[in-house]
């Protein structure tokens, strides 16, 4: 019986028995779980790398037409400065609109007029030293295209590009 104690003590086998149990347990309840992250983890990031074939709403996306440049040259504008002095002062301006709507160029045509207009109440009003420098230059292109932009609009110009310019 003495034998049959140890087989009793084979409960504590059983108690080993356990032990086999939590192992089993353990790699049911952490490897598994563990892997199935790392699967979908790697799912996950082969589908927005674009392996499935995800994420081509970019390449569906077509590609606007390039955009056409029109250069439309206005007429040589003359205007005398606002001079202090006896001697007068005088700016012969050769200018182009620069704008990317080729079928806008007739009604441009006809609020022609007007944009000349704007531009001679305001250089008219010009000191020979307001134009000195680059940066006069630069206040003078952008102060004529948001004037050209305001006559001429729902056109949109793009710049206003001097060809020629001369204070005398």
């Amino acid at each position: 019986m003495a034998d049959e104690t140890e087989g009793e003590g084979g409960e504590g086998g059983e108690g080993g028995g356990k032990k086999k149990l939590s192992g089993k347990r353990m790699i049911v309840f952490v490897v598994v779980p563990l892997l199935l992250v790392l699967l979908l983890g790697g799912g996950a990031a082969a589908y927005f790398l674009g392996v499935f074939g995800g994420h081509k709403k970019e390449e569906e996306v077509k590609p606007e037409p390039p955009k056409v440049t029109v250069f439309h040259d206005l007429p040589d504008i003359l205007v005398n400065l606002n001079a202090t002095g006896r001697q007068a002062s005088y700016l012969k301006l050769k200018v182009a609109l620069e704008h990317q709507e080729p079928l806008s160029t007739p009604k441009l045509n006809e609020l022609m007029p007007r944009v000349i207009d704007n531009f001679q109440v305001y250089l008219r009003e010009l000191r020979p030293d307001d134009l000195v420098g680059s940066a006069g230059l630069y206040r003078l292109k952008e102060e004529l295209l948001v004037r050209v932009n305001q006559a001429v609009a729902p056109i949109k110009i793009n710049d206003v590009l001097f060809k020629e310019m001369l204070i005398q």
